[in-house]
């Protein structure tokens, strides 16, 4: 008999990993990043061998498995394969799991795309970010356009589905660009495109550089003219927004990212993760250092938690369930929350679909073209 499953919001399916190291901290990134100390990667290793063990009790077999950062692919052959000799032995997976990591095309090649592949990495996202050299100095990236193909097809080779971050938004930036850039995308042939708009986080180089006038944030009409352009030419090109930033071909949807979107459980491991378990959100210290030095300790490295209220959990369940193209699904929403999502936010949901930004076909609500365009303004409405 098989045993009963505890429902995914409850019990982790997922799990994130955090991998800091980094050759440059990019002027725009707010991520916890650690540049310039390879000499910690080793015993950053052996942390999260203790940190694994101490917070996943018992996982059940996952279904996705994700390693983000930082640059996961600056670690070495070695230390990928010490990395993740510890996770498949800690962290057990379905057969058909989906194992996603970040990449730098100037980090990335064949050797360690074929490493991965032994290790079951089935899924790459390329952070390529723009295809024009002085986009990618004003962003502070270290790689240059030459070095994109060569990592695509290396992960085509050996890993299977290939994603592609683009960022538009970006200081100088002009429409022709931002086209050009969408077009240099689809040419390389990947699963899948993602698209987000530069945001200036505060205490970053590039929001310092913008607040003391070096760098000029593009105009919101401007910005807006971007979003609706990826949105018709991707869509127009067989790949299909199933969320806000996300673009894929049939069949080709990030599996873990959908974890996030559906407000479901995942495990945290990493300075600087964040875990989502039995409705109770944790997050670890951002700094690597600190870090190591508590876990190796005995200590446990999370600084923060919090277990909100069922309304307040329920909310941002709608939140971020608007961001997804098939929005929120009345009959899982009330079995997830407890609510009826009409009781919880009917009138703010009702004038946005009279205004012709979402759409109610009495099973799910979800937002219009326009209203992933002010989909911001609406999330802020309905909570």
């Amino acid at each position: 008999m098989i045993p009963e499953m505890a429902p995914p919001w409850l019990e982790p399916r997922s799990a994130y990993i955090h991998i800091p190291f980094c050759a440059h901290h990019c002027g725009y990134c707010d991520f916890a990043v650690t540049a310039g100390q390879d000499h910690l990667i080793d015993l950053y290793l052996e942390a999260l061998a203790v940190e694994l063990e101490q917070a996943c009790k018992d996982p059940k077999p996952l279904r996705t498995l994700s390693l983000g950062g930082g640059t996961p692919s600056h670690l070495s052959l070695r230390q990928l394969d010490k990395l993740f000799a510890v996770l498949d032995r800690q962290l057990p997976r379905e057969a058909n799991a989906e194992v996603s990591l970040e990449a730098n095309p100037d980090t990335f090649d064949a050797e360690k795309a074929e490493l991965l592949a032994e290790h079951g990495v089935n899924r790459i996202s390329v952070g390529v970010q723009s295809f024009q050299p002085h986009l990618l100095r004003v962003l502070e990236r270290q790689h240059e356009p030459r070095h994109v193909a060569p990592a695509v097809e290396a992960a085509k080779r050996f890993n299977g589905r290939v994603s592609i971050d683009l960022i538009f938004g970006v200081p100088g930036q002009t429409l022709a660009e931002w086209y050009a850039d969408l077009r240099a995308a689809m040419q390389l042939e990947p699963d899948h495109i993602s698209t987000y708009g530069l945001t200036f986080e505060k205490g970053t180089r590039l929001w310092k550089q913008q607040r003391a006038g070096d760098v000029k944030s593009l105009d919101e009409e401007l910005e807006l003219q971007m979003y609706r352009h990826a949105m018709e030419l991707l869509e127009a090109n067989g790949f299909e927004q199933y969320e806000i930033s996300s673009f894929a071909k049939p069949g080709s949807r990030s599996v873990h990212n959908q974890v996030y979107w559906a407000n479901e459980a995942f495990w945290g491991v990493g300075v600087g993760a964040a875990a989502y378990i039995g409705g109770t959100r944790t997050l670890n210290v951002r700094t690597t250092q600190d870090y190591i030095k508590r876990v190796l300790a005995g200590e446990s490295p999370v600084f923060q938690s919090e277990t909100l209220p069922p309304e307040e959990r329920a909310r941002e369940t709608l939140a971020l369930n608007l961001r997804r193209a098939e929005g929120v699904i009345r009959k899982r929403f009330r079995e997830q929350t407890g609510f009826d999502v009409d009781a919880l936010a009917g009138p703010a949901l009702q004038r946005h679909v009279a205004a012709g930004l979402m759409i109610d076909d009495g099973a799910s609500l979800c937002l219009t073209r326009d209203g992933r365009c002010v989909a911001d303004s609406i999330v802020a409405d309905v909570l």
